[in-house]
């Protein structure tokens, strides 16, 4: 039996999940030796069960079984014979993350904090739209970055997820949501660098897109990088997904401040990925997140310098109207400001949007989620003590 204890602080509506027996989710703790089947992409389960001396074509019926109809007891995989489902029971398992608190924004976005082993937890978005349904997933514990706009970067980082732990966020976003309604894109744009967790993410990411799972498209899948550049350069050549890069600068003295990556991969370098990736795929674009801060990078050289940035690489750029968060010590940029900037690119014929906000009133908006992570980085603590001093 599943017990909700709903409240409703400043209108929104938020829930504690607490399951007092098995959920159809399964969220104990695998025990040693036992392996998730939920951590293998199609290609891996294959390898897995030819490993067994079964045939390949066992990977495909155990996905159905969990993606699709939602299975995770192997006694019901009744077109598997005894022997196997025997094996699976003694030696492998199915277990999702837990789902921890569901809190629903007066626009109906959605955010799910997802506890994880070790005192651990993400945030997963759901951001319903009316022709589409979009969920930001995390793929980190925190994030091994330190861009100074985001919230989620002021925590620290603890350790990657699983494809498990990734994938998890997606299945048991769709049973919350139910059947009516569908998650019809999967951003990984939630905690973390998904390119600095490449594998876990790459074969979470096929389990998106597999027939026998989520059948998402390809051009419905996303991965947001921070400009990772030896990962972009690889990603090409084994998963074809959408691109979108976090700029938020136009030239290396900033972007070295707001994105410290730069200093390693600069943007001659970025942008030299981004032009070899978008020659990959037909119509293939980049899509180029730029936040807002007010007098740090929305100026109009600011504008003419981005124009001048990308005049060789197929854009596409969403305006990012800043998310503040306590001692984030920027302030957006005012909305005339941000209608000038995208009118200076819209003229250039850069395709530009600028972002609506979405779940502000949860934090659930971009750069706003937090989790819980038990930093191994020390990177919070150092952070306190630039906090302290600022206010002394």
């Amino acid at each position: 039996m599943q017990f909700m204890v709903q409240m409703q602080p400043n209108q929104l509506q938020e829930k504690f999940l607490i399951s007092s027996q098995k959920m159809s989710s399964v969220t104990e703790s695998a025990k040693p030796g036992v392996v998730n089947l939920l951590d293998f992409d199609r290609k891996g389960l294959a390898a897995f069960f030819v490993g067994m001396g079964e045939k390949p074509f066992r990977a495909t019926q155990v996905l159905k079984w969990i993606y699709q109809e939602e299975v995770t007891d192997f006694d019901q995989m009744t077109n598997l014979s005894k022997s196997l489902r025997a094996y699976l029971k003694q030696n492998c398992t199915i277990i999702l993350p837990e789902l921890l608190i569901e809190q629903v924004a007066s626009d109906g976005t959605r955010k799910w904090a997802i506890e994880m082993n070790g005192g651990n937890r993400v945030e997963s978005v759901f951001i319903p739209e009316e022709k589409r349904g979009t969920l930001c997933v995390s793929s980190q514990i925190g994030c091994a970055l330190a861009c100074t706009f985001c919230s989620t970067a002021r925590q620290g980082f603890n350790r990657n997820l699983s494809v498990s732990e990734i994938i998890g966020q997606l299945y048991v976003a769709q049973q919350r949501l139910g059947k009516d309604v569908r998650i019809t894109n999967v951003v990984m744009m939630g905690m973390g660098e998904p390119l600095l967790n490449f594998d876990n993410v790459v074969a979470a990411m096929n389990l998106m897109m597999d027939d026998f799972t989520f059948g998402l498209s390809k051009r419905r899948v996303t991965v947001s990088t921070s400009g990772i550049v030896p990962a972009m350069n690889r990603l090409n050549e084994v998963c074809d997904v959408s691109m979108a890069v976090s700029l938020h600068a136009a030239n290396d003295q900033l972007r070295d401040e707001l994105v410290p990556i730069n200093q390693k991969y600069p943007l001659s370098e970025l942008m030299a990925a981004c032009r070899e990736y978008a020659r990959q795929g037909p119509r293939k674009h980049i899509t180029f997140e730029y936040v807002m801060l007010d007098g740090i990078n929305d100026s109009v050289q600011d504008a003419r310098s981005l124009v001048k940035l990308l005049s060789n690489v197929p854009s596409k750029i969403n305006l990012i109207p800043f998310n503040p968060f306590p001692n984030s010590n920027y302030l957006c940029s005012s909305a005339d400001t941000i209608a000038r900037f995208k009118d200076i690119l819209h003229k250039a014929g850069i395709v530009t949007t600028i972002r609506k906000t979405r779940g502000e009133d949860i934090d659930a908006a971009c750069g706003q989620l937090v989790g819980k992570v038990k930093d191994k980085s020390r990177r919070h603590l150092k952070l306190q003590k630039m906090d302290s001093s600022h206010a002394a």
